[in-house]
């Protein structure tokens, strides 16, 4: 077949191939531009992060903020914390031990993720710089920092970023120390938290800050920060030695932590005898108390108690005669009665000169009858 007769069988041929390509793409293009734009708003979700803004960035304690989040998850419940010792970049450091705990406020987040919450201003108890910090409570662990200065509150510099230095435990960790003899009364039981620990990185830690914790049972630990004074080289290591107190008349079992950044170095158990002195003083005191108000409320009423006008006198009672050792004297009738003892009372009916035939005394002669 000669070429001038292909052409229009060919021409004919390449603008139906066209014309069905257009065709594909009209039908298939509103479905993939869908399927990207669906594909944008997902990846556009999944990169947003929490943001926390504040009303003011200062204030003074009494007075109150708005805080606003957005990019949270929708239903998250969520704590407001005005939080010490702490910086966007670093975070709160010491954790909620550096927080106003009582005077947050709990936020529920929209089906936006987003939330307006009113946030009273308190000191916390460390120095600043100063956050509202805001963490989840249940779930997915998010935070976020917003920069706020507590008026009038004072400000001190953070602790040194270790930046290369890494710290891990070489030697087991024990804890020494005993009790004296006012823990056995109620004093707080303590002791010094030993622990070997050497540098694994690349830079030179200075004077790093570690975190103890006590927890009692299934409760939480309780973390305190603890400062070591000292430089641990890159591949050195330091025995470094931690005071640990608890509360006064603690006793049972509890578990001391050790933790640095974020990573938990070690954990000792720790046992606690129970102070049997104040359990003898109460019980000494629930014996003497009640004896003693006993005693005085019987001398109270033997004090005011009515007695009778004529109270009967007790009979004296007499005393046995002594024996007489020396010769007895006989009785004389000439002895003068003014003589005798006043406690012998005369008989009213006698008396010795009024006897009509009294006996003759032996000193005066006798009379004799007329004759």
């Amino acid at each position: 077949m000669p070429l001038r007769a292909l052409l229009p069988v060919l021409l004919t041929c390449s603008l139906a191939a066209v014309g069905s390509v257009a065709a594909h793409a009209a039908v298939t293009g509103p479905a993939v531009g869908h399927a990207t734009a669906g594909h944008a708003v997902r990846a556009s979700g999944a990169d947003a992060k929490p943001a926390v803004t504040v009303s003011e960035r200062q204030a003074g304690k009494g007075g109150e903020i708005i805080v606003k989040g957005t990019g949270w998850r929708p239903g998250t419940l969520l704590m407001m914390l005005i939080c010490g010792r702490s910086t966007p970049d670093r975070g709160v450091i010491g954790g909620t031990n550096s927080c106003a705990n009582a005077d947050g406020r709990a936020v529920t987040t929209g089906t936006d993720g987003g939330f307006a919450k009113e946030l009273p201003v308190a000191e916390p108890p460390v120095p600043c710089p100063c956050v509202v910090h805001v963490a989840t409570v249940t779930g997915e662990q998010a935070t976020a920092d917003a920069v706020f200065v507590v008026a009038g509150h004072p400000v001190a510099a953070l602790p040194e970023n270790t930046g290369g230095g890494r710290l891990a435990v070489l030697a087991a960790t024990r804890l020494e120390g005993g009790s004296g003899i006012l823990t056995w009364f109620g004093a707080p039981p303590a002791r010094r938290l030993v622990v070997t620990v050497g540098n694994l990185g690349t830079s030179p830690v200075r004077d790093p800050v570690f975190r103890v914790g006590t927890a009692h049972g299934v409760f939480a630990p309780q973390w305190e920060e603890r400062q070591w004074r000292g430089t641990i080289a890159p591949g050195g290591k330091a025995r470094v030695e931690l005071p640990v107190e608890l509360t006064a008349g603690a006793h049972g079992d509890y578990q001391v932590s050790l933790k640095y950044g974020d990573k938990v170095l070690a954990e000792q158990p720790w046992g606690v005898g129970r102070p049997w002195g104040v359990t003898l003083f109460w019980i000494l005191l629930c014996l003497v108390v009640p004896a003693a108000v006993f005693r005085i409320g019987m001398a109270v009423v033997d004090r005011v108690r009515p007695r009778p006008a004529h109270a009967p006198t007790r009979a004296r009672r007499r005393r046995p005669a002594r024996p007489h050792s020396g010769p007895r004297r006989a009785p004389t009738a000439d002895r003068d009665p003014s003589t005798a003892p006043a406690t012998a009372a005369a008989l009213p009916w006698f008396t010795p000169d009024a006897a009509p035939n009294s006996a003759p005394s032996g000193n005066r002669p006798t009379t004799k009858g007329h004759s």
